[in-house]
């Protein structure tokens, strides 16, 4: 059995020709249940073993909510400065930089224009890959802007808020930004067009103190974190312990500061539904 045996010392194999399993290959969910990543990704990324929702960018809600994922994307090119040259461990003109290179996104914040079950609908879609999806000047002003094309061009504006709140590295001029999103939250009210607001996992702190709250009808995916402050720093002000699910999306829905949960597969007809009862339409 000789083939068990190495005879022969100081054999290397290149790099290269090592057999590596391919990562990606499986997906394990918060429950510990294993999930192939192919079939994953064909059921809208929601674990079909337990609901579990997992976190998705920008990209994919555009291609789950509109026709053939045919958009056009306004303001792709907005990008933030560094006003107050702000340093932590590094620069943020550098951190800026290098997280645009590992996303390839501009901001933490995209805004789409296509039709949905066949009509126009503008779409504002947060992503968390970029900095936390942390809202700052950009983000407040791509956000402003995409209800200012809704007004003008008379169409329903959808938000899709999954963020840890305001962005420290531009200070106040991130917490402007909710003052700024709200008032043209009122501006598209008086134009009579519906908002529809979908808070994703997470949805926290100056973003759901401002336009993720403020919805004609306020919507959560299963299981999403939605709150102002975290559990542990609610806790240590407080004093005391908090209910199970705290700031879980079904918590919220209970205590009436949510109308519905949609799961993903639901998402599109039931926004485009939605839509249709706020204008008195033809239910599509």
């Amino acid at each position: 059995m000789a083939w068990f045996k190495r005879h022969e010392k100081g054999i290397t194999t290149p790099t290269e020709q090592k057999m590596d399993v391919p990562k990606g290959l499986w997906y394990k969910s918060p429950t510990g249940k294993i999930i192939d990543a192919d079939e994953l990704e064909r059921n809208l990324f929601v674990s079909p073993e337990d609901g579990f929702h997992v976190r998705i960018g920008s990209a994919t809600y555009f291609e789950i909510l509109f026709d053939n994922n045919e958009f056009t994307e306004l303001d792709p090119n907005i990008t933030s400065k560094d006003p107050l040259h702000f340093v932590d461990t590094k620069k943020y003109e550098d951190r800026l930089k290098d997280v645009m290179d590992k996303t390839k996104l501009k901001d933490a914040v995209r805004t789409g224009v296509g039709k949905s079950k066949g009509k126009d609908l503008v779409i504002c879609c947060m992503d968390f890959a970029f900095i936390g999806g942390s809202m700052g000047a950009v983000v407040g002003e791509k956000i402003a802007r995409g209800i200012d094309y809704a007004i003008k061009n008379k169409l329903p504006f959808v938000m899709i808020s999954k963020s840890g709140g305001a962005r420290m590295m531009e200070a106040a001029y991130s917490l402007m930004q909710l003052a700024k999103t709200s008032v043209k939250l009122a501006q598209l009210s008086e134009a009579k067009l519906p908002y529809i607001s979908l808070c994703t996992d997470p949805t926290t702190g100056g973003t759901t103190a401002s336009y993720a709250m403020l919805g004609d009808i306020n919507i959560a995916e299963p299981g999403a974190l939605i709150g102002f402050a975290g559990p542990r720093v609610v806790k240590d002000t407080t004093g005391k312990d908090l209910p199970e699910g705290f700031q879980t999306a079904e918590f919220l829905l209970e205590h009436g500061f949510l109308d519905f949960i949609t799961p993903r597969k639901e998402l599109k007809d039931k926004i485009n539904l939605y839509i249709d009862l706020i204008q008195n339409n033809e239910i599509r």
